[in-house]
């Protein structure tokens, strides 16, 4: 949980890329709204350290900006219960971020405006939008498979539930992380 914390200032600071190895555990991000130039989604297949498996949408960002930003991930701990450990920022000023990819298994948007969309997209031709150059070389990218981009898009109400999220860059003002004991999963 330290490293969690530890490794969420130092995103924040700037100091390191964020990026997250999949362990199979879900997390919630969620977002008040979220503009984004330059998006893609497509489908893969990542894989835990258990080698289990795991289909997911990638949402690829050129640049996103993320107002009202939670993350949140509810961990049991033998002997002690439950915990959250959960990551907000960018209420007063928002989070902006580069690169950024969210392998998740579930989305829901309150309100979704796209500028430029291209759905039927083959993978592999997707220009508008990033793809992870990790995925390209992966033996579960199917260039011929289908995707999605538009030159940019408004997202309002986001509700994620992702396994992996991982950025270039990924600013955010305003930073706060707590550990608290029960369940207290982002809204």
């Amino acid at each position: 949980m330290a490293a969690c914390a530890s490794v969420g200032i130092a995103m924040a600071q700037g100091v390191l890329a964020a990026s997250f190895f999949i362990s199979g555990q879900k997390f919630q991000v969620t977002a008040d709204s979220l503009t984004v130039r330059g998006f893609s989604l497509y489908g893969m297949v990542d894989v835990t350290r258990k080698h289990e498996l795991v289909p997911v949408m990638v949402n690829g960002f050129r640049h996103a900006t993320v107002s009202g930003l939670c993350q949140s991930v509810v961990v049991d701990i033998p002997v002690l219960g439950t915990r959250t450990l959960r990551l907000t920022g960018g209420d007063g000023r928002p989070a902006e971020a580069s690169d950024m990819f969210i392998d998740a298994t579930t989305e829901t948007v309150k309100d979704a405006t796209f500028n430029g969309l291209d759905i039927g997209v083959a993978q592999g031709a997707l220009t508008k939008g990033p793809v992870d150059p990790g995925d390209r070389n992966s033996r579960f990218f199917d260039p011929d498979g289908v995707g999605h981009q538009a030159a940019s898009t408004t997202l309002k109400g986001v509700r994620v539930s992702a396994v992996a999220l991982s950025a270039g860059t990924f600013s955010i003002p305003g930073l706060r992380v707590q550990l608290d004991q029960g369940n207290h999963a982002c809204p």
